[in-house]
């Protein structure tokens, strides 16, 4: 779990400790590379800690969402998953057929977000999209 010591310092400059919950969390999250719902975040957390709860988890994907070291996404039918947050935007491509997932730079996007704010008056701070569609390898089923 040394990774997760990497986040400390931002809770300690909020005024939080690194508790053994929020340690085992983030490390799933950081190695995961991947989108995980609270469950899957559960089940592989709880290797490093047995007896935790799943409200626990909830609880605690919520305040590192909050103090911006975890990142919820909603990917569709209402169901909600966390990463861990990174400093650079960044958003997602989505097999509907096979779950495969792409990350797509933000940079391809700036364009739109700049439309989006005049077109608003709005000012972006974040953002996160996830596009679903089909891949190559499932398109060719097609």
């Amino acid at each position: 779990m040394s990774c997760s010591v990497n986040y400390a310092p931002q809770l300690r400059a909020r005024g939080y400790r690194m508790t053994l919950q929020r340690m085992a969390i983030l490390h799933v999250l950081h190695h995961s590379g991947r989108h995980l719902s609270p469950s899957e975040v559960y089940e592989q957390a709880l290797d490093e800690i047995p007896n935790l709860t799943e409200p626990t988890v909830y609880r605690t994907l919520e305040f590192l969402a909050k103090n911006g070291l975890a990142r919820p996404t909603h990917i569709g039918k209402g169901h909600l998953v966390y990463e861990i947050a990174r400093h650079e935007q960044h958003h997602h491509l989505k097999c509907r057929a096979c779950g495969n997932e792409m990350e797509v730079e933000h940079k391809l996007l700036a364009e739109l977000y700049r439309q989006l704010e005049t077109a608003s008056g709005y000012r972006l701070t974040d953002s996160h999209v996830t596009f679903f569609g089909f891949c190559p390898d499932c398109q060719k089923g097609d």
